[in-house]
């Protein structure tokens, strides 16, 4: 069983960043797609950005383009999500997700296990 820990929410003014981490463990990290979503309250979860196991592919919501960054040190079995220009619609609980998949990773059905969230709150 894979065990994923979020950490690097906060309060940022809109504009402002942040750069949440997730940390794995109990299995081969290296060998997992990883994806953030989100969830705003009222809302659906939705997915935010994605990553291949070896960081060849990437994807992201069309509202994150040129401001999100997703990316992972398979040495330290984390992957990292840094939020740059941040807007008030951005608020949301962010969840860290692994896959065992290498397909149809923009999609939640796709992973296995999720960590708890942390959540990111910005100001206007």
């Amino acid at each position: 069983q894979v065990q994923l820990v979020e950490s690097g929410g906060g309060l940022v003014q809109a504009g402002g960043s942040l750069r949440l981490s997730c940390a794995a463990s109990g299995r081969t990290f290296s060998s997992l797609s990883m994806g953030w979503f989100r969830q705003a309250p009222g809302k659906e979860r939705e997915f935010v950005t994605a990553i291949s196991w070896n960081s060849g592919i990437t994807d992201y919501t069309d509202s994150v383009k040129g401001r999100f960054t997703i990316s992972r040190d398979n040495a330290k079995n984390t992957v990292y999500l840094q939020m740059n220009r941040l807007k008030p619609e951005d608020t949301a609980v962010y969840y860290c997700a692994a896959s065992r998949r290498s397909y149809s990773i923009s999609f939640g059905a796709a992973y296995d296990y999720w960590g708890q969230g942390t959540q990111v709150t910005v100001s206007s």
